[in-house]
């Protein structure tokens, strides 16, 4: 991919103002060719004080008005997972190009006829796996594909992070009618995987999930708050309120006749803000990244001193370095991985001709596929195939 250049800024609209919405906005307004042209904001919320803070001319309520605006070119789905397929199906039928948070829908039918949708209208399609994009990941993938680790014996790790810990924290994921009916895998365990299918080249074929609820009933408070925002209410402000949603995850996995691997996701382990962490290794190498450490990749040896690589441009295998555009020393984070594939979607609207260098609808159909296989693994208790 080269450098974008462009005769006017394509516009784009950004539909949910949340916590990750909003990490939208400010990673498209970083590419300079891109305009947020529009958001699109829930019934409760004040638009007019919105579209003042985030200097937006065109807000609404009604997605579907937004998307008769000719002068939309892309369409940013930042809301609730269950607003993921009708607003996703509705944006293509109208011919913007879409860039979807995960999941892509709440079931493995509903990926599949976007992904159909996508490629019968050819617009330019997009699930949201950011975490891909963070350079040591990128250096993880290209030595898997030089050979530097030999052939791949074992795959683990874990994404654990602790803001649903107490039963007083809350959040509309908790809820299967508003996020679909998993949370943890279906919100963490799905980076997890597309990671690690992204770096080794492999698929999950088979595997044996073990789900828990450990808030069986939490507290909800009477009035919004904020997605990973403290709680300073009182015993009188929440209701108690049914979960049908998981809290933790294991998984223990294969890829292909060797690979062996596991995981687990939690979001109620104490002290873990944000923990995505794999090991991979390898009859040659292994390599082991942390997200809440992210420019270092470890590399272990058998035979001599293991390796700490930190993050430096020109270090960085040749096709990694259009990952990192800071030097060696200057941090590259959570808000860089927007920027980095935003920048490539964008791309490749302007150039049709260019081959997607980001995950798709494909992929996000692909991680469902795996989501079911879990859920029903665990209602099976027992080992199942993964389709696809």
């Amino acid at each position: 991919m080269v450098g974008i250049a462009s005769v006017r800024k394509l516009r784009t609209a950004v539909f949910g103002t949340g916590f990750v919405g909003r990490i939208h906005v400010e990673g498209i307004r970083r590419l300079g060719n891109v305009e947020v042209y529009a958001i699109g904001v829930g019934p409760d919320d004040d638009g007019a004080k919105l579209a003042a803070e985030l200097h937006v001319d065109h807000v609404s309520a009604d997605y579907e008005k937004l998307l008769q605006d000719p002068a939309i070119d892309a369409v940013h789905i930042c809301t609730p997972n269950a607003l993921h397929f009708p607003m996703a199906k509705a944006a293509l039928n109208a011919g913007k190009h879409v860039l979807s948070e995960k999941p892509l829908a709440t079931s493995v039918a509903q990926a599949r006829e976007l992904t159909e949708l996508a490629a019968k209208t050819g617009l330019r399609n997009c699930t949201f796996h950011n975490l891909r994009f963070y350079p040591m990941i990128q250096q993880a993938r290209r030595m898997v594909e030089s050979g530097d680790l030999g052939d791949i014996l074992i795959v683990q790790g874990t994404y654990s992070q602790d803001w649903l810990l107490y039963e007083t924290d809350w959040n509309w994921r908790l809820l299967a009618k508003e996020g679909g009916p998993s949370r943890c895998l279906a919100d963490i365990g799905s980076h997890w995987c597309d990671g690690v299918e992204h770096v080794t080249g492999q698929r999950i074929t088979s595997l044996c999930a073990d789900i828990q609820t450990f808030h069986k009933t939490r507290k909800s408070p009477k009035r919004a708050v904020d997605t990973f925002s403290g709680k300073t209410l009182r015993p009188e402000d929440y209701e108690d309120v049914p979960i049908d949603t998981e809290d933790y995850a294991a998984v223990v996995f294969h890829m292909g006749d060797r690979t062996r691997g596991s995981f687990t996701v939690s979001q109620v382990s104490a002290g873990r803000k944000n923990s995505y962490r794999f090991e991979i290794f390898g009859t040659k190498a292994g390599v082991a990244w942390d997200g809440e450490n992210q420019d270092v990749l470890w590399i272990g040896h058998r035979n001599f001193a293991n390796e700490l690589m930190l993050k430096d441009p020109s270090l960085l295998n040749a096709a990694v370095r259009p990952y990192a555009d800071l030097p060696g020393g200057h941090s590259e984070g959570y808000d860089d991985t927007f920027k980095q594939l935003f920048r490539r979607f964008y791309y490749s609207i302007e150039h049709p001709e260019a081959e997607p260098e980001y995950p798709q609808f494909a992929d996000g159909l692909r991680q469902l596929t795996i989501l079911d296989a879990e859920l029903a693994s665990h209602q099976r208790r027992g080992w199942l195939d993964v389709g696809g």
